[in-house]
């Protein structure tokens, strides 16, 4: 899985563009990462950014875009109706995929230590990278706001996480740690009125409502039905109709999917219809993803399905297109980051013509791969083909389990098409640099060792992968539905054919290795790994013959 953190860091000036660009600017010259969206205000005096990348390029991209701020903004003549204390006020770090929240909290961490020591801002952590429990809340750090700095400083309780109690008149002070992804979102109903909007919002949001008691004439707090969830209603007059608004605080706590129900209940409550909703902002696959899968199983369906086709039933489910177009490519965080591989994404019959080109890649190794997606699609295959069939509703759960085991292989084997003929050609460019002097050849072997080793490492990958694919289409073929038995059979053959293909390309890249250990450690694991694959193969081929009463 890709490592994917997204940082919004929050900026102190609103209204002159030509500042916001010059800091932006900064962090699109980082490389690996992702300008996402430029959010200005100018009541606000303040602009919202978002970016992503990997975890070093974000903590590179967030000082240099700190350090630009900290140039271009002075906090001595700042206003605006946000409260602020510093040229970038705040700058979380928020996990997407691949990352912990530990390990954002540490990117903030080493964050705050540069800039308090480069730049001379003092430095506060919240959120998940605070010290203690009061740190955690911004609204503790930033109380009193850039104008109550001179004085906190001097305050033992108010002495910054990094950097000495010193005010800093122009950068004021910035506060960086680590959160979940916040996901604003918006429910759509069928009625102008604020009022019904505004009462389903106080029936769901963790704050609740409060109401007079009919017996003591005193206010009691009645706590809503979702945790980490704020809303309001409002009416929206471009769409002709009133919202439920949403920031989904953690959607680990709260699904999406649980969001949008008790929406659905409490509409239902009050006479009105739930319609649709709408994302504003990105989303991360993981949420769109569950809500997909739990909608499917509400259907009985079998949520083996793609990937593709469980966002499009979460989208269609949930009203997404209803008011703006819902684009899983736009608005899904890590498919910004997603490159389609050049040979995956070729027709077969593309494919077949560059396989018979006279260029030496794709060659055996991206064949390989392409085997053990043909045979994970199989396994994948019989399991949807056998669940909901009563006569196999012992095997029910089994058969979901090959299914959606069967969608993360192939899916990995598709990315492995390209891998492949990726680390031949980075071999190939490593055999052509130069070689004119000494360390021109040292430099030139190092390359070629680590590239070749690379593409050793590939094809091993892709053939213990064969191992999973192989036990997959052996369930399949014991325990799956037996009009579709051929179907299992053919994915034990093509488990077997990638595995031998994968351990061809192993062994033969690995003659080019001078690390002797490192070769008898992998071909010895890479044998080990084909004979358990054949093994495997071998009962399916016996079930075969047996069952199709096949006699050689």
């Amino acid at each position: 899985m890709r490592k994917i953190v997204e940082c919004v860091p929050n900026f102190s000036e609103g209204r002159d563009m030509s500042i916001i660009e010059k800091i932006t600017d900064e962090i699109k010259k980082v490389n690996e990462i992702v300008l996402l969206d430029v959010d200005p205000g100018k009541d606000t005096n303040r602009t919202v950014v978002t970016f992503a990348g990997s975890p070093e390029a974000v903590g590179e991209a967030a000082f240099q875009a700190i350090k630009r701020a900290s140039e271009l903004i002075d906090m001595s003549r700042h206003s605006g109706a946000h409260p602020r204390m510093g040229a970038t006020d705040v700058c979380p770090f928020i996990p997407v995929s691949g990352v912990t929240m530990e390990e954002c909290a540490e990117i903030s961490r080493k964050l705050a230590k540069r800039v308090a020591e480069e730049l001379k801002i003092p430095m506060y952590l919240y959120e998940e990278a605070a010290a203690t429990e009061e740190r955690k809340s911004l609204a503790w750090i930033r109380e009193g706001e850039y104008e109550a700095l001179p004085e906190k400083l001097k305050q033992e309780k108010y002495r910054p996480d990094f950097g000495e109690p010193v005010f800093n008149a122009r950068a004021g002070a910035t506060v960086t740690g680590a959160r979940e992804f916040l996901i604003a979102y918006n429910v759509n109903l069928n009625t102008r009125s604020v009022k019904i909007a505004n009462k389903i919002a106080t029936r769901i949001r963790e704050a609740g409502r409060t109401v007079k008691n009919k017996e003591t004439g005193e206010k009691e707090k009645i706590p809503g039905t979702l945790k980490a969830v704020r809303a309001v209603g409002w009416y929206i007059e471009e769409y002709e109709m009133a919202q439920i608004s949403i920031n989904l605080l953690n959607y680990k706590t709260t699904p999406l999917y649980r969001v949008f129900e008790e929406a659905e209940r409490f509409a239902t409550e009050f006479g009105v219809r739930v319609t649709g909703s709408e994302l504003v902002g990105l989303i991360p696959k993981d949420a769109i993803v569950e809500a997909g899968r739990h909608f499917l199983a509400k259907q009985e369906s079998s949520t083996g399905v793609s990937e593709k086709e469980i966002i499009r039933i979460a989208a269609h489910t949930l009203g997404l297109n209803e008011v703006s177009e819902f684009n899983p490519e736009h608005k899904i965080i890590e498919y910004r980051f997603k490159k389609p591989g050049k040979l995956a994404s070729m027709n077969l019959i593309e494919f077949a013509d560059e396989l018979a080109s006279d260029s030496p890649a794709p060659g055996g190794g991206s064949v390989a791969a392409l085997n053990g997606s043909l045979s994970a699609g199989l396994s994948t295959m019989v399991g949807n083909l056998t669940f909901g069939k009563k006569a196999y509703s012992k095997v029910r759960e089994e058969m979901v389990s090959i299914s959606e085991k069967g969608q993360k292989l192939k899916e990995f084997f598709l990315e492995a098409i390209d891998k492949d003929t990726d680390a031949f050609n980075k071999i190939m460019n490593a055999f052509s640099l130069p070689k004119n002097t000494e360390e021109d050849q040292i430099a030139r072997n190092q390359a070629i060792q680590d590239a070749t080793k690379e593409a050793t490492l590939i094809p091993f990958t892709v053939l213990e992968k064969c191992r999973d694919a192989a036990e997959l289409a052996l369930i399949a073929a014991e325990k799956g539905n037996q009009n579709s038995l051929s179907d299992s059979g053919v994915s034990g053959l093509t488990a077997s054919a990638a595995a031998e293909g994968a351990l061809y390309n192993v062994m033969i890249n690995l003659e080019g290795i001078v690390d002797e250990e490192f070769k008898k450690d992998l071909s010895q694991k890479a044998i080990a790994i084909f004979k358990h694959v054949e093994e495997t193969v071998a009962k399916i081929k016996g079930l075969m013959y047996n069952e199709l009463k096949i006699e050689l």
